[in-house]
């Protein structure tokens, strides 16, 4: 009876640490934030105001995957994806530049939105692929950069 009442409090006092052991989904996380960094983009967690009209809302904050922009690019933009493959901008109109929306169109459906000032280009990503999305992402903020 002994044995059975120490096994149970020692049960007890270790089982909060199977909670600080991460999830796949955490763990499937940080590999693709590793991955991202040895590719040489930068990453952080975002906090954003996302427009109401959106058909699902983004998380905030949410990932942002990014990358400076080569001297010389003056041009600004902003673009979010509606549904796979439908980038608009904030009034929602569609992307009219045909070799951005070519760019655009091979990003993962989870990605939320695009935008680029003249230091940085960022993409906002919901992080739910593998690193073959991942290397997407980069050869997209590297063609546009």
């Amino acid at each position: 009876m002994t044995l059975w009442i120490v096994l149970l409090i020692l049960a007890a006092v270790l089982s909060p640490l199977v909670w600080l052991r991460p999830s796949s989904r955490q763990n499937q996380q940080m590999g693709l934030r590793l991955a991202a960094r040895r590719m040489g983009l930068a990453m952080h967690l975002a906090r954003q105001e996302w427009p109401h009209w959106l058909p699902r809302q983004p998380p905030s904050p949410c990932p942002q995957y990014y990358r400076t922009r080569r001297a010389g690019r003056a041009d600004a933009w902003t673009y979010w994806q509606l549904e796979a493959g439908q980038w608009v901008d904030r009034w929602r109109e569609p992307c009219a530049d045909e070799a951005l929306r070519g760019q655009l169109a091979t990003l993962p459906a989870d990605v939320y939105k695009v935008e680029a000032d003249k230091q940085v280009i960022a993409i906002y990503w919901g992080e739910q692929g593998d690193a073959e999305a991942l290397q997407r992402i980069a050869s997209v903020l590297d063609a546009l950069a």
